[in-house]
């Protein structure tokens, strides 16, 4: 069993760490790279909005390590500290990206609506897995049972990080082009935005992956129940 759980987990973990350290790197690079326009991440996001036509969206602060998001439930585009004030090819980039978002909702974009129709599901989802895992391993008589209910969990967050894996594409191609268009961005300092936001995309698809391959194990031992 030990085996079985090390080929299923332990290639997407190491998967998931490298992606970390990817995009760790990228910006912590390109975070010292300063942007020829003299933006900050705030300015780009607050400029790229403007040129949207979105005037209902709030550009804030926080101080979460890369805590950067866009939330469409109440219109606030959150960039982290060294992104929202700092003059750099790595801030611009992030901000365009989150501004991205706040464009695929303003356009109504299919897969953005479609991702947050599934978030109640999948916060619950989060919520009560540990608690079936840690049931279903402690109690033995829940067992199969807690198993059929995670295999549901991991089928729902599976199904969450898949329409997340377009939205998130679809906001990086948005903002490399906005940036590039608009000027922002030098043609040399667009490697850079490139790499930063390409590295951040491979997250996703890691997180993808650990769900599909942690779904195939919880599988694997309800059909080996079954047989």
């Amino acid at each position: 069993m030990i085996w079985t759980w090390l080929l299923f987990l332990i290639p997407p973990l190491l998967l998931g760490f490298w992606a970390q350290a990817k995009v760790k790197g990228a910006f912590n690079k390109y975070s010292q790279v300063p942007a020829a326009s003299g933006y900050t991440g705030a300015d780009a996001a607050r400029r790229i909005l403007s040129m949207a036509g979105i005037r209902d969206v709030e550009v804030v602060q926080t101080n979460d390590f890369l805590g950067d998001h866009y939330d469409p439930t109440n219109k606030r585009l959150v960039l982290s500290s060294k992104v929202y004030g700092s003059p750099t090819v790595a801030a611009l980039g992030i901000a365009a990206h989150e501004a991205g978002h706040a464009i695929q909702h303003a356009k109504h974009y299919a897969p953005l609506h479609w991702r947050m129709s599934v978030v109640p599901m999948t916060q619950f989802a989060s919520t009560i897995l540990p608690f079936v895992i840690l049931g279903g391993f402690f109690i033995p008589a829940l067992g199969l049972m807690a198993i059929k209910v995670a295999v549901l969990c991991y089928i729902v967050l599976a199904v969450f990080q898949v329409i997340t894996l377009p939205v998130e594409f679809d906001a990086t191609k948005r903002a490399k082009i906005i940036l590039s268009e608009s000027g922002m961005i030098q043609s040399d300092e667009a490697a850079g935005v490139n790499k930063v936001l390409d590295s951040a995309g491979l997250t996703y698809v890691a997180a993808f992956v650990a769900t599909l391959s942690t779904l195939a194990y919880y599988l694997f031992i309800l059909m080996g129940s079954r047989d």
